[in-house]
């Protein structure tokens, strides 16, 4: 990691992300997602086979195979799976909106009701590790706010098979469907359908970056959630945190991906390089060296503030995915806050919980994107139709307010349309 004492000239560097252009890909995935258009499951097979090295007979998951999972994974895994499921429903069903309506004058009520969309697509990514607990993050939050139809879709191994844990995931969180495809051509086949394959109103979870070039071109055709790229976290602490907390949160960001971002930011410049020493003596002996090596190399950065202040401003320019905070004064600190995917506090929250079993949603805005999206919620699966409903009393106190403004704009039979229910 890269140790650095903060001036404002080096704002731009510390925030800079990924390097990947995801410009570069997208006349790939724009063909792919167009074959898929005209050659639905013929194009969806040839690139399976061709990206993911399967030749598929059969793209949905059968319930023998759901059924098998469960006899070939450990009970204890089982149980952590529940044991997740149960929080994350627990804190999702406290998201659900109420329906609500006013009376704006004499004759004039206006609200919102709640409805769930139809059909919601579930990306879960493969490649590199098996991510169980996204199907959880996707699923649950949809089945909740009573989505119809949740179809999954997931990259298969070379046997053609899914992973059994992903499978057992998805039976305890409820999905309807799911099926062997990844990449680009799951979300293109999510999004426009295909005679096995239904498309959806909806596609959500995170990928890598020709599954996020793909959900930003079908964006229109159906919704998604948000882009998301490469796992980032920002670690905003003082003397009153554990340089191996620290260390030991870093490297479980930095393991995901090469080019995953991690930062630490913090006054304590003796803090600052202890954890810079705890890293390199951890790292050395980490799972997934390589990866981490890769992440750290090219954005690992200790940075190094003047106070807490300072910490926060470059904090909130960064705007991570995950934030840590453990500072002398936590509320202080979080009262500071406006932009961040998930945030944990105090010196016992690391990113771990988030992912796996505190309840909140592990789908986040990376790449700043947090300035403007939260993390995947219930809200996400549902919409709010405004209702109003009106009475002859109540159109005739806002004649006056929609006639000079309908004219003014041209819109004459948008006047009309009011005028005629007087006419008499």
């Amino acid at each position: 990691m890269k140790l650095i004492k903060y001036n404002e000239n080096q704002l731009n560097d510390i925030i800079k992300r990924s390097e990947e252009d995801i410009n570069k890909i997208i006349p790939t995935v724009n063909d792919i997602l167009e074959d898929i258009k005209e050659n639905k499951d013929k194009a969806i097979l040839g690139y399976t086979e061709k990206f993911d090295g399967v030749k598929l007979e059969n793209m949905k998951v059968s319930e023998e195979e759901i059924k098998e999972a469960y006899k070939n994974i450990d009970d204890n895994l089982i149980e952590a799976l529940k044991s997740a499921a149960s929080n994350i429903k627990k804190f999702h069903k406290a998201e659900i909106p109420e329906e609500w309506k006013m009376d704006i004058k004499d004759g004039i009520t206006a609200g919102q009701i709640i409805r769930p969309l139809e059909t919601v697509g579930c990306y879960i990514p493969g490649g590199r590790a098996a991510y169980p607990s996204t199907i959880l993050m996707t699923v649950i939050p949809a089945k909740i706010a009573g989505v119809k139809k949740i179809v999954c879709c997931t990259p298969p191994g070379k046997d053609g098979k899914v992973m059994d844990a992903i499978l057992v995931a998805s039976d305890i969180a409820g999905a309807d469907e799911i099926y062997k495809v990844g990449g680009a051509q799951a979300i293109g086949a999510m999004a426009y359908g295909s005679e096995t394959i239904p498309k959806v109103d909806k596609i959500v979870g995170p990928g890598n970056i020709f599954v996020t070039g793909a959900k930003k071109l079908v964006y229109g055709d159906v919704d998604i959630e948000f882009p998301a790229g490469p796992s980032e976290l920002l670690v905003l602490a003082d003397e009153t945190d554990d340089a191996e907390f620290i260390a030991y949160d870093i490297l479980s960001q930095a393991e995901h991906d090469p080019n995953a971002a991690c930062i630490f930011v913090t006054p304590n410049e003796k803090l600052g390089y202890e954890v810079e020493r705890k890293i390199k003596e951890i790292s050395e002996k980490a799972v997934r060296k390589e990866i981490i090596e890769a992440s750290l190399s090219k954005r690992g950065k200790i940075v190094i503030v003047k106070d807490i202040d300072e910490g926060i401003y470059v904090t909130n320019k960064y705007a991570p995915e995950h934030l840590i905070i453990a500072t002398k004064d936590n509320k202080y600190t979080l009262s500071k806050i406006n932009n961040a995917g998930s945030i944990f506090l105090g010196n016992y929250a690391p990113v771990a919980c988030g992912d796996y079993g505190s309840g909140t949603n592990h789908v986040l805005p990376t790449g700043a994107g947090a300035r403007m999206y939260s993390g995947l919620s219930t809200e996400d699966f549902l919409k709010k139709p405004t209702v109003q409903k009106i009475t002859k009393e109540g159109l005739n106190t806002l004649k006056e307010t929609i006639l000079p403004i309908a004219e003014y704009e041209g819109f004459f039979a948008h006047a009309d349309s009011v005028k005629v229910r007087f006419k008499d």
